[in-house]
This record gives C-alpha cells, sequence and structure tokens, in this order.
C-alpha cells in the first residue's frame, strides 16, 4: 500500500509541475514573443504596441519605456508559476531522485557514493552554479552578452561533464536541468520581481523609475527563454539513455538555445535560416555520435541461458507483481516475467543493459559484463 501511495503522489506532482511549467513557460514566451514585435508609437513614453486578435477579440497591448505617470487600479504581477514549477520540481528531485538515490542517482560503475553524499552533491550543484551564475552577471563580463554567454556556456559544459563522472546518467542530467531550474527561477525571485517593484514603488512616489532595474530584469528574461528548451530535455531525457553522455548534453543545449534564438530573431522580422539549421544539424550529429556501433555476433546463446540471466538481475521489478521493495507495478509497465514477454522485449533489453548499460539502475542486482555480452550476443543473432 505504502509503494501504490508514493506512486500516486508522483504521479500527481508530475502533473502539477507540468501543468505550473507550462503556464510559465508560456507566459515567458508570449513576452518575449510580445517584446519583439511592439511597433513604433506617436507617444514617447511608449517603447511600442501593437494588436493583436486572439479568442474573437482584439487587444491592444502597449509597453512604456520605464513606467506610467500613474499606477493603474490592478496590476498583474507574474511570478507564481515560476515560484510553483521549482518548488513542485525540487519536492519530484526529493521524492524520486533522492529517497530512492541508490537507484536513480547513484552508479557505482561512475563513482562509489553514500546516499547521504550524492544528496549533499546533488544539493551542492543547485548552490554553486547559482552562486557562480549570478557573481557573473553582476561582473564587468555581463556588459557584453556575447562574451556572458560564451562563459556561461563553457562553464555549463564543464557542469555536465562533471555531473557525468560523479553521477548515473539519469542522475547527472536531472541535476544538470535542475540547476538550470533554479537558476530561471531565482532570476525571477531574486532579480526580476524586486527590480519591478522597486519600479512600482518608485511610481507611487512619483519618482522616475531606474532604468537599471528594467535593463536587469529583461537581460535575466532573455536568459530564462534560452535555457528553457534544454531544461525541459533534461526532464524527459531519463527516458532516453541513449543520450546520458556529457558531450551529448553539451551539444543539445547548445541545439536547444539556437532553436530558441532563432524563434526570438524571427519575432523581430530576421532570422537567418542557419541559426535554426545549426541547431537541427547539432541534433542530427549527436544522434550520429551516438548511434550503437555495429559488431558481428559472437557465439551462439541459447535463449535458457538468457531466461537464467533475466530472471536472477531483472524479474524482481519486471514482473506482474515486483518482488522488489517499494515497487507496486512493473517500472513503464516493462514485464518480463515469461519468456513470450522477454522475446517481445528483446530490442528494449538490449538498448536498456547492453547499449546504454542504464539497467539495472546503478546495476543494483549485479548485471556483469559477462551477462551483458550474453545479452548483446542473443539480440544480434540471426
Amino acid at each position: 500500500m505504502e509503494a501504490y501511495l508514493l506512486d500516486w503522489l508522483s504521479l500527481l506532482l508530475r502533473w502539477a509541475h507540468v501543468i505550473v511549467g507550462i503556464a510559465w513557460i508560456g507566459a515567458s514566451f508570449y513576452f518575449i514573443w510580445l517584446d519583439n514585435h511592439l511597433e513604433p508609437s506617436q507617444d514617447a513614453k511608449l517603447a511600442g504596441e501593437l494588436w493583436a486578435i486572439h479568442g474573437g477579440g482584439f487587444y491592444n497591448a502597449r509597453k512604456f519605456k520605464l513606467g506610467p505617470d500613474r499606477l493603474p487600479a490592478t496590476l498583474h504581477w507574474f511570478k507564481w508559476e515560476a515560484y510553483w514549477t521549482w518548488m513542485t520540481g525540487f519536492a519530484l528531485l526529493i521524492l524520486v531522485y533522492y529517497a530512492s538515490a541508490e537507484v536513480y542517482l547513484i552508479d557505482p560503475a561512475v563513482m562509489q557514493l553514500s546516499k547521504a553524499m550524492a544528496i549533499g552533491i546533488g544539493l551542492g550543484f543547485l548552490v554553486l552554479g547559482y552562486a557562480i551564475y549570478e557573481a557573473l552577471c553582476r561582473s564587468p563580463l555581463a556588459k557584453n552578452d556575447t562574451a556572458l554567454a560564451a562563459v556561461l556556456f563553457l562553464l555549463l559544459a564543464l557542469a555536465a561533464w562533471g555531473l557525468t563522472k560523479i553521477f548515473g546518467g539519469r542522475g547527472a542530467f536531472i541535476h544538470y536541468g535542475a540547476m538550470l531550474g533554479t537558476i530561471m527561477v531565482a532570476n525571477v525571485a531574486h532579480i526580476i520581481i524586486p527590480g519591478q517593484r522597486r519600479m512600482v514603488a518608485a511610481i507611487s512616489e512619483g519618482r522616475a523609475p531606474d532604468g537599471r532595474d528594467a535593463a536587469m530584469g529583461k537581460q535575466r528574461s532573455v536568459h530564462n527563454t534560452y535555457f528553457t528548451l534544454p531544461a525541459v530535455f533534461t526532464m524527459i531525457s531519463g527516458h532516453y539513455p541513449m543520450t546520458w553522455h556529457w558531450l551529448a548534453l553539451v551539444a543539445l543545449t547548445l541545439a536547444g538555445a539556437l532553436v530558441r534564438v532563432w524563434f526570438v530573431m524571427r519575432h523581430k522580422g530576421r532570422a537567418p535560416i542557419a541559426v535554426l539549421l545549426a541547431g537541427i544539424a547539432l541534433i542530427a550529429f549527436t544522434a550520429w555520435l551516438m548511434k550503437p556501433k555495429t559488431e558481428e555476433a559472437g557465439p551462439l546463446v541459447s535463449f535458457d541461458d538468457v531466461k537464467r540471466v533475466i530472471d536472477s538481475r531483472c524479474v524482481s521489478c519486471h514482473a506482474e507483481k515486483p518482488a522488489f521493495a517499494g515497487l507496486s507495478e512493473a517500472p513503464k509497465g516493462v514485464k518480463l516475467d515469461t519468456a513470450a514477454r522477454i522475446r517481445a522485449q528483446r530490442t528494449q533489453i538490449h538498448q536498456q543493459t547492453v547499449l546504454s548499460r542504464a539497467m539495472p539502475p546503478g546495476n543494483l542486482t549485479g548485471l556483469s559484463d559477462m551477462e551483458r555480452d550474453l545479452l548483446d550476443r542473443w539480440v544480434r543473432m540471426k
């Protein structure tokens, strides 16, 4: 019953995380689009305005250079979407990756870690990642967006490499994404919203808002929009272990950013197709780079030998009624407790146990290299 309730808690948290994440990303993308579609206005106080039609009605949006002379009675803020996305995501990190660190976070083949040590390192990456990012954004380097972006990319590449040398692929990728998500929500909580509060206070007191608050808020919003696609990729990467390599993570981070760059440029009316093609080419190159090696099958393998390996190393989880503590259902519904089910899943078995070595998680059941080789030869048999 405990495992069943935990499954429901995980489901509801994931559902909530996706819902509030859609709200945050949707609002973020919309305002980037809005900013880049503003048309010149005859009003000198306006940075621009535009007309739009949606849902059967017309809208007229205007943006002030700093602020109106008087505040309206109702002013809408956009912050809780970001806060709840991070809170639900962090709750999932605790529930899935920290509560079961020995399964989803620690891989003895990568580094021998205690559960407490692994959790501490994971949290340290989130804090240190944000601290370094914030220091760079407050340094003179922040005056040059291109230079800042180059340094941030190099540091993200270093983080990707470091995480994959500490954790298993699933844990490394999710912490990379959690680090990006932490930076993004911190931008909202510590820069964008406080700056907007100061701007509102200035107008209320009859003072001109500080242009630095507006400029810094805009810069952090742009950073957030470029971090979004890489962060979303890490959320789904746990289902695709063929990507679990630090070079793939770096390449797909850059690809996601380039695709987003192209869309932002397209909003402004000038979008060189080379930028989009570069992002797509990086994805294609990554897929080619990570493709499985083609090797000749070795000596013939009997199915009885294969079934013995599956029974001893896999069936404790992947069965009609899993025997592994904490599981009420077979992960992803994959069941390998009959000969027919094993044969039907041979391609997935090969991908998960041989090509990516993602299974068993953390190699909890001790699947040996000889056994992986046996499974490899079985799948390659004609």
